[in-house]
């Protein structure tokens, strides 16, 4: 497994192994149903059990991660019901957040303006991703795009819970981002929430938002078809 590489930053060990541990999954370079041991984790990382241990225990929180007898440890199945459970709990949230953007949206104070032209280059480069089909990096510019709004509302709290409970989702979105080939109609949704957030209109926002995130109930079926290893029952 080589796509673990040895971070260093200002956080603790523990918690830079959670979020590479954790990317992997989401990318499924961790795959759902795969056994997954300390001791190779951390020799992959060059760090020491403890610090992987820690992530272990934060990824079973999440329920990424599954306990089995033996204390043993594998990767987590996707579950369609945690999907759809994750999937209304972050349009519960950020609809609320856009629509709080919508309403505070000042082209006359600085910090709008770098938003938008920020906003216009992760859309930039949105459709770049889109056109090599490299759905890593559009997922990841997809999160920034949305990161970056939610940081607008001006709601740590609020940032720090969306991050944790799209842990399952993003799995999911990234094996139908796999499946299904990216198109422009993705980036040209986020187009339209970002000139709908800048006209003021707060209810548009919210109704774009619905339409952009709720589109599970077509994809989850073919994708349970041809990948049933990776679905619980």
């Amino acid at each position: 497994m080589y796509f673990l590489q040895p971070a260093t930053s200002y956080k603790s060990l523990g918690y830079q192994a959670y979020e590479t541990i954790r990317d992997a999954i989401i990318t499924l370079n961790l795959e759902p149903g795969q056994m997954v041991m300390e001791v190779e984790l951390a020799e992959q990382l060059g760090i020491s059990r403890t610090p992987i241990r820690e992530a272990f225990q934060m990824l079973v929180n999440e329920q990424l991660l599954q306990v089995l007898p033996q204390r043993t440890k594998k990767i987590s199945l996707i579950s369609d019901v945690k999907v759809k459970e994750s999937s209304f709990v972050r349009f519960s949230l950020e609809s609320s957040a856009f629509q709080l953007v919508a309403e505070q949206w000042d082209a006359n104070q600085p910090r709008y303006t770098a938003a938008e032209q920020q906003l216009q280059l992760l859309l930039k480069q949105q459709q770049e991703a889109a056109e090599r089909q490299d759905v890593l990096a559009f997922l990841k510019l997809d999160e920034q795009f949305h990161q970056l709004i939610l940081k607008l509302a001006g709601n740590e709290t609020l940032l720090e819970v969306v991050y944790h409970m799209r842990g399952h989702l993003n799995r999911y979105r990234y094996l139908a981002m796999k499946e299904f080939q990216l198109t422009k109609k993705l980036v040209q949704e986020h187009s339209e929430l970002l000139r709908t957030l800048i006209s003021g209109d707060a209810l548009a926002a919210k109704q774009q938002l619905e339409a952009h995130l709720n589109k599970l109930d077509d994809d989850i079926p073919q994708l349970q078809k041809k990948y049933p290893a990776y679905f619980q029952d």
